[in-house]
């Protein structure tokens, strides 16, 4: 009788810990894919480019940035836009985000607001026309408008959290320092595609960034998503 008590226990303890270890097993696993889930969710950047399209220096920002596989949004002025069109349609076809910075780059609550809404209007009008589609989304210069007088309700205004002061820093190492001491998960960053040194810095900055792990978006895709 003893001998077989024994027996009972020593199945008993080993039932015991057989499920003890498929229990182990099968929660660390569980554990492990939600590390590799959260550790793998990258940071994210927008980087934006005001005044332009420039016939010169933008071409040359288009290049890098496809050549990086990299997306961007543009905040185009009126005047240049209609000198240079078919930059306007690169960016399109690039995937990158066309937004409205006016007509004249003008201040537009410094004006009436019959023409703040001319100058903002023509240029809805005027990207229409090129790439068949209107833009919804508005830096305003200066960072200054009335949203509910001075534009279409609709559309969306995007300012920036870094401004590196690129438009009066000729010094591209400069202007990438200011960034990238800086810029962090969910940032909007600031430059022109008017200056060769601001073109310089931008592959700075997104080199740099594309090491650390950022991925580049659209504002919208940080607004929305």
């Amino acid at each position: 009788m003893r001998k077989l008590w024994s027996i009972l226990c020593i199945a008993v303890l080993c039932l015991i810990f057989w499920k003890m270890a498929s229990w182990h097993e099968a929660v660390i696993p569980v554990d492990e894919q939600q590390i590799l889930t959260i550790s793998g969710e990258k940071k994210q950047v927008a980087i934006t480019f005001d005044d332009g399209p420039h016939p010169v220096c933008t071409p040359r920002l288009l290049d890098g940035l496809r050549a990086r596989g990299v997306i961007a949004n543009f905040f185009v002025i009126g005047q240049n836009a209609e000198q240079n069109p078919e930059i306007i349609r690169q960016m399109e076809a690039d995937g990158h985000l066309i937004g409205n910075h006016t007509y004249h780059h003008v201040q537009l609550n410094a004006m009436s607001t019959e023409q703040a809404m001319l100058e903002v209007t023509a240029v809805n009008q005027q990207l229409e026309h090129i790439i068949g589609s209107a833009p919804i989304y508005l830096r305003p210069p200066f960072g200054e408008w009335d949203h509910k007088a001075d534009g279409p309700a609709e559309m969306i205004s995007v300012y920036w959290d870094i401004d590196p002061l690129d438009w009066n820093t000729p010094d591209a190492d400069v202007v990438a320092n200011r960034v990238l001491s800086q810029v962090e998960d969910g940032d909007i960053i600031l430059l022109h595609d008017v200056y060769e040194t601001s073109v310089d810095a931008a592959f700075l900055i997104i080199d740099e960034l594309l090491m650390q792990g950022y991925e580049f978006v659209t504002v919208e895709e940080l607004y929305f998503n």
